[in-house]
């Protein structure tokens, strides 16, 4: 386990050394395995057969309603044809809505339906509690870090599609 900087402790430029830069990656990589098996054994418990993908597509159009294909794809890396068949899948078991496009007919926003809206609830509830213990172990200061470091990471993947629309 990575002991955390301690003020003073050392020269802070010492974290951008490669064994600290592969701890970091090794630190991700774990954290997200812990993150999808929640995922995994809350959709499995669904009993709906859908995939990560599926619940991806859910709560970026819960924070995102209007999303497309296209920007699905962006968001998510997915190409287009994935994107398109999890939304289909989605429209398929009555958690996604499609809309028609305002200015061209081949866009269709799509928006999550009560029930989709439950379905994602239900897998995000889990990661939310999962995230809370882990932001209570970094303290105030590690959290506005975090957020920090993860949205640098995002880039401009922050941008794409409508606004993020705050859900109470």
């Amino acid at each position: 386990m990575i002991a955390p900087l301690q003020q003073g402790a050392a020269d802070p430029r010492l974290i951008l050394r490669e064994e600290e830069l592969d701890s970091g990656l090794e630190l991700i990589l774990l954290a997200e395995a812990a993150l999808w098996a929640a995922v995994d054994t809350a959709l499995e418990a669904e009993g709906l057969g859908l995939g990560r993908s599926h619940w991806r597509a859910a709560f970026l159009l819960r924070r995102r309603p209007g999303i497309g294909v296209q920007d699905l794809s962006k968001l998510t890396s997915l190409s287009k044809q994935a994107a398109s068949r999890t939304l289909a899948d989605l429209t398929k078991a009555g958690l996604v809505e499609r809309g028609s496009g305002d200015l061209d007919g081949r866009r269709k926003p799509a928006v999550l339906t009560p029930e989709g809206v439950a379905f994602e609830a239900r897998t995000a509830d889990r990661l939310r509690t999962l995230l809370a213990k882990a932001y209570r172990t970094g303290g105030l200061d590690g959290v506005a870090g975090t957020r920090r470091i993860l949205a640098a990471l995002a880039g401009p993947r922050q941008g794409v599609g409508p606004t993020r629309r705050v859900v109470a």
